[in-house]
């Protein structure tokens, strides 16, 4: 069976925790050949972001069209797009290119340190010209939120309620996750067609939740270049990630948010010790 070519569109997280970073172990990790355009530079680590450089967005509109040009795209994840001009570049080249190939959506905004990840004027460009090109978006209640221009949801009737509005904006479907809920558990709820479905997660005590949002939208643009269905996808993505969120502890990367663990259950104990 071919293997699935999963490309990421989005920023670089020198730390490797987040950003092109997580999203090409992640692509690896579901058993997929991955693939990245690099929309931004940024400084940062797992204690915060420091610096940001948003590349040219004629560069960027280069490297989406070399990709397209030589190689056989099954999936597609964008990430953090910078800027207006870069999320215009970035539609305009899927238009021509991308029919028919599932996108998933991930409306990076703020790292996990609290610094903004995307300008002011980019918030109405990606919900105008990329939320309708997308298969999925998968916002968490915040981005969700800004979206749509309404409070942050606290309850599940409300993040339903907001998935559902969503929709109304062009995806296929909107997931929209519940991390920051003030609850014992982490569900998630997919919004697709006529109705919602809930994923339900344990929420874990851990501070190694950097890069959680990109490894989730990865996971399932990995799945849907495998031809999953959707809620099959977000299923095998979310119980991966929270696999992967279980296991962080065994690595020691930094002294803020740690990475979660993309490669567990794949590396044996003999090569990860010294």
């Amino acid at each position: 069976m071919t293997i699935g070519n999963t490309l990421s569109i989005a920023g670089s997280d020198p730390s490797g925790g987040a950003g092109i970073q997580a999203d090409l172990k992640a692509f690896s990790a579901r058993g997929t050949y991955g693939m990245a355009v690099l929309t931004a530079l940024t400084a940062q680590n797992t204690q915060g972001v420091t610096a940001i450089h948003a590349l040219p967005p004629d560069f960027v509109r280069a490297q989406i069209e070399a990709i397209f040009s030589d190689i056989r795209v099954d999936a597609i994840k964008i990430g953090m797009i910078a800027n207006a001009e870069i999320a215009d570049a970035v539609a305009a080249m899927l238009q021509g290119h991308a029919t028919g190939i599932p996108i998933v959506l991930d409306p990076v905004m703020v790292a996990k340190g609290g610094a903004p990840l995307l300008a002011q004027d980019a918030n109405q460009a990606i919900i105008n010209l990329l939320v309708p090109l997308a298969a999925v978006i998968t916002p968490n209640l915040p981005e969700a939120a800004a979206l749509l221009g309404e409070p942050e949801a606290r309850t599940r009737e409300e993040m339903a309620g907001q998935a559902r509005r969503l929709l109304l904006r062009g995806p296929s479907a909107v997931l929209i996750k519940g991390g920051h809920l003030e609850s014992d558990d982490s569900p998630d709820v997919l919004a697709e067609g006529g109705g919602v479905t809930w994923f339900e997660g344990p929420r874990m005590k851990t501070k190694n939740t950097h890069g959680t949002g990109c490894t989730l939208s990865s996971a399932i643009a990995a799945e849907l270049a495998k031809g999953h269905p959707m809620a099959q996808a977000v299923g095998v993505a979310k119980a991966y990630l929270a696999k992967a969120i279980s296991a962080a502890g065994r690595l020691s990367v930094g002294s803020g948010h740690g990475p979660v663990h993309h490669f567990v259950g794949l590396w044996e104990e003999g090569v990860t010790r010294r």
